[in-house]
């Protein structure tokens, strides 16, 4: 298995993220906050061409299911604990998506832009239909329920403030509705209904999204380089270590032992999902946080830290697997 592929990935992702802090630093798109623009764009209009066109074009019966639950389990239970954590210490005056914002960056990875090609690099084509079965689930599963935490400790938030009713239904009805009406979460129900009502996307259609979402991975990698500009690194280095050693570390240790002792992986199934588990994070992390404007200077530090220690951390868990057998 080399690494060579990866790591090439790997320099070109930074180099465009360093483009967009050049970018940044020279304002060369002025200096009324262009990085928030782009990253509304993202989130409004190229991410959820995205999501939908995915969703609508689910192969469900092909889905290695097994070891879909046993790479989600561990990662949704991380995901919930940290921002259980996070919200249970949360002090007044801190910002109340902080937790989940936090979270996102604990657990979210480069699927996409980084985990595509190592899978296809490392483990051949085998490998690779493993690892396209957690991209097509990894946006909907992780982001649907985010949303949904975030929109209630919102709710919450509101209700205390006494800008929202307190009364319990009309608020978790309130709750629903923002979790449903929202750029990521809507595209993602409607690609579903799509894809059980069996019905194809017409050829314009079809195109249409694929354009629109092949401008996320490069939209985003400039964005988290102008944000960088933007944003700066002051007060969130500390938060983006302590972020990046969750998702590099802990994150991958955590779909090994549960994959491996408890859903009974080996071989080529459990390589790809530690390796899925291992991946930096993803550029959503920085677009969620853009989104209810909270933390973006840590998220962006967060998804730049661990995308550079990955070129470090990856070697290891490969050789740790190689143990296994």
């Amino acid at each position: 298995m080399s690494l060579a592929p990866v790591l090439l990935k790997l320099l070109a992702i930074l180099c465009v993220i360093a483009l967009g802090y050049v970018v940044g630093r020279l304002r060369w798109l002025g200096d009324n906050d262009p990085a928030r623009t782009l990253g509304n764009a993202a989130y409004y209009i190229f991410v959820p061409a995205l999501l939908f066109r995915t969703t609508a074009r689910l192969d469900l019966a092909a889905m290695p299911w097994g070891t879909l639950v046993a790479f989600f389990v561990p990662v949704l239970v991380l995901m919930v604990g940290v921002y259980a954590v996070l919200r249970w210490r949360l002090q007044p005056g801190e910002p109340v998506a902080g937790p989940c914002v936090r979270a996102i960056s604990a657990c979210f990875g480069n699927s996409v832009q980084m985990g595509i090609p190592m899978a296809a690099a490392m483990f051949g084509e085998a490998g690779l239909s493993i690892h396209v079965a957690i991209v097509s689930l990894h946006a909907l599963t992780l982001l649907t329920v985010l949303t949904a935490l975030v929109e209630m400790d919102l709710a919450r938030d509101r209700a205390r403030q006494g800008t929202e009713d307190t009364h319990l239904g009309r608020m978790l009805l309130a709750t629903a509705r923002n979790t449903i009406i929202h750029p990521v979460v809507l595209p993602i129900l409607a690609g579903l209904a799509w894809n059980a009502l069996s019905l194809p996307l017409p050829g314009l259609v079809d195109e249409t999204l694929l354009q629109l979402g092949q401008a996320v991975v490069p939209l985003c990698l400039v964005l988290i380089g102008m944000s960088l500009a933007y944003y700066g690194l002051k007060g969130a280095l500390r938060g983006a270590l302590v972020l990046s050693a969750l998702k590099l570390a802990v994150l991958p240790l955590a779909v090994l032992v549960v994959g491996h002792w408890v859903f009974g992986l080996t071989g080529l199934p459990l390589a790809v999902v530690v390796m899925a588990g291992a991946l930096p994070v993803g550029n959503n992390a920085l677009i969620f946080s853009q989104r209810y404007r909270t933390l973006e200077a840590e998220a962006t530090a967060t998804v730049v830290v661990s995308t550079a220690v990955f070129a470090v951390t990856a070697p290891v868990w490969l050789w740790l697997l190689s143990l296994l057998g």
